[in-house]
């Protein structure tokens, strides 16, 4: 099976599957020790106990490194877990609201809306229409206009109101 260029790149090669000869080698404090064959540097390695990490395999002659292969494998895994800890995954949520809606309904439903919103979530508006509500589009467009009003100060419109069906869709996002 092909390796995708993903994963080609973080395969790292480590002592004898480093082939090209010769390469430049630095040391595990961060010294050079100048460009060596492969075998001279497995063999400075290996008197130091630790192993020959490949660190710049486009670099010409290419870059290996005397380390500790295993911890630097777990303190890369660690860092990965540090930045997937720290992003946070915008999802969708979504407010109903209907043409003939009470203000206190409407207050409720655009709190929550705001509080999405603060949170770094973009908020999907949707008004539902019934029977003979279609005749009166311009009502429910009157009251996703009311709420975008509402929230101007903290998100804006990333799609307007568009109806699709029997409701009309309006996705607002954070500032």
């Amino acid at each position: 099976m092909p390796l995708s260029t993903n994963d080609r790149e973080k395969r790292v090669r480590v002592n004898r599957q480093i082939r090209i000869s010769p390469v430049r080698v630095i040391d595990a404090n961060g010294d050079q020790l100048g460009v060596l064959p492969v075998d001279e540097a497995i063999a400075a390695a290996e008197q130091r106990g630790l192993d020959l990490v490949e660190v710049a395999p486009m670099a010409r002659p290419p870059v290996v490194k005397i380390m500790d292969y295993g911890k630097y494998k777990f303190e890369e895994a660690k860092a990965a877990r540090a930045a997937k800890k720290k992003q946070h995954v915008i999802q969708i949520k979504e407010v109903k609201y209907r043409p003939g809606i009470d203000d206190h309904d409407f207050d409720f439903k655009t709190r929550h809306a705001r509080e999405f919103l603060g949170e770094g979530n973009k908020v999907k508006v949707t008004m539902m229409f019934r029977g003979r509500q279609m005749a009166r589009i311009d009502l429910g467009r009157a009251v996703l206009d009311r709420v975008a009003e509402a929230l101007a100060d903290v998100g804006k419109i990333e799609f307007d109101a568009k109806l699709e069906g029997r409701n009309m869709t309006m996705v607002i996002a954070p500032k």
